[in-house]
């Protein structure tokens, strides 16, 4: 059986306590390789790795650390047909969906950084009594990167690129549920010529190297995405160290469609924003508000196009729907559409697990669930469930969906439907959420901001996200004698 190796100081190793985890394959429901049961020795290596090479690194030409990045990035781009089937065996997500967005976005982000960091501008200011002030940044030192399961190596390498590019030194931790693509990185990297100790992979469980990463004050910066629990419990011991945190965590985000939407891109749209990865995306739409003018006539054929959808093995070129990542997680998924039940919403349809074994594949698929009739102060449209679960409610007034979209804790992401101007404007800054797309959905530029607001996190960095990876401005003063 394959057994997936640290990437530490340049070389694939195994834990210092030769101990693995098993990897299961979502679909299958089987095991399939091991993952190394890293800990707080494995941590250490990395952090003496990354320490020696940060002096060299961060004191390497800009243009150098850009060709590197760049390597990577076409690295990745020739190598996407096996790093779209590790991700879809190791996530369950449809191969399709894979080599489609997931690992042409991670092959993006190194790219996009690599030019970002050569054009990257600082601030001077000019006196009138003989004098120039000018801005410096200049990189931290090591960072730690942990990143979550459902976008495996987009989401990990979107941590790592700006911070490399920004002469920072890396630990990493990929999740240990879907650890594959970051296993295949390591590879890349030593191929690209990537320093040693520049970027370090350290995997296993979170409450063993996560929490070795966030406690450890060698490290000063630590940039997480996942559930806000666990950012909470990472603020709690990085606040003390007063270490630089970017916590990119969890949300519940509203889909607001008024009965002057273009009624066939909003429903095509608003089907993938609801369905897109089983719904495992923090940015999917999973509260549907729609004007009641044609409320009745989007229920029906939302419901009939989300009927249509196919739930089945991700190989397969026409399967929508692939597996949820985990036989837990399916558990927390269908223990939440009992919880809609029990609080009164009606299943329009889905609902269930989908028995695929005939077909061999004992995994965790469930049925795309669209709910309606329940209370928008309810747990089912409070909670993050993470899943192909969505509710659906109408509404009459701006006033009213306002009220529904802002009364979560969370404050990621919106989508908003209308062909009115002035409203898109007027509701883009009433509606509570970092980032509101009016008329499509995860469209992403990375020179904007990126972040929510709320429980959906903290250290949201604008412009090239970088900046993040720098330590704080620091102003110089120079005076000029004639």
């Amino acid at each position: 059986m394959k057994k997936i190796l640290n990437y530490i100081n340049g070389e694939l190793i195994e834990p210092k306590s030769n101990s693995y985890i098993d990897n299961f394959e979502p679909a299958k429901g089987e095991v399939y390789s091991l993952i190394p049961d890293s800990d707080e020795n494995d941590v250490e290596l990395a952090l003496q790795a990354a320490e020696e090479a940060f002096p060299t690194w961060s004191k390497t030409p800009k243009e150098e650390r850009s060709a590197i990045l760049k390597k990577i990035a076409d690295l990745i781009e020739e190598n996407l047909d096996t790093l779209a089937e590790a991700e879809s065996r190791d996530n369950g997500k449809p191969l399709a969906l894979a080599k489609k967005v997931d690992i042409p976005r991670a092959s993006h982000n190194f790219s996009f950084y690599s030019s970002a960091i050569i054009h990257f501008e600082s601030e001077s200011h000019d006196m009138e009594i003989g004098a120039i002030n000018y801005t410096l940044r200049q990189p931290i030192g090591v960072a730690a990167c942990i990143s979550p399961w459902n976008l495996p190596l987009y989401l990990f390498s979107w941590k790592i690129a700006p911070a490399i590019a920004a002469g920072n030194c890396v630990i990493a931790k990929p999740s240990e549920i879907t650890p594959m693509t970051a296993f295949l990185l390591s590879d890349i990297c030593i191929k690209a010529g990537l320093p040693k100790g520049v970027l370090n992979i350290v995997h296993g469980y979170g409450h063993k190297v996560g929490a070795a990463l966030t406690a450890h004050p060698k490290i000063p910066v630590i940039s997480f995405t996942g559930g806000t629990q666990t950012g909470e419990s990472i603020a709690k011991v990085a606040a003390p160290m007063f270490k630089k945190l970017s916590l990119e965590l969890g949300g519940k985000n509203p889909t607001i469609i008024f009965d002057d939407c273009d009624y066939d891109k909003m429903l095509n749209t608003t089907i993938r924003s609801a369905f897109a990865n089983q719904g495992q995306i923090c940015l999917c739409g999973s509260r549907i508000y729609v004007q009641k003018g044609i409320y009745d006539k989007f229920k029906k054929d939302f419901v009939e196009k989300v009927s249509q959808l196919k739930v089945g093995n991700p190989n397969d070129k026409s399967t929508d729907q692939g597996a949820l990542v985990s036989k837990a997680h399916m558990e927390k998924v269908l223990s939440y559409i009992q919880l809609a039940k029990d609080e009164g919403g009606k299943i329009l349809c889905g609902g269930e697990q989908i028995d695929l074994s005939a077909k061999g594949l004992n995994g965790w698929f469930i049925a795309p669930t669209v709910i309606e009739g329940l209370d928008h102060l309810c747990r089912t449209n409070q909670e993050e469930i993470f899943g192909p679960v969505v509710t659906i409610t109408p509404f009459e007034t701006e006033e009213e969906v306002l009220t529904y979209a802002n009364s979560t804790k969370y404050g990621l992401a919106s989508s908003l439907w209308t062909e009115n101007l002035s409203r898109s404007q007027r509701m883009a800054q009433k509606i509570h959420a970092g980032i509101v797309w009016v008329n499509c959905w995860l469209l992403r530029d990375l020179r904007t901001p990126f972040g929510g607001v709320k429980q959906s996190g903290v250290g949201r960095e604008g412009g090239f996200e970088v900046l993040r990876f720098f330590t704080e401005p620091k102003n110089v003063c120079i005076r000029f004698e004639n």
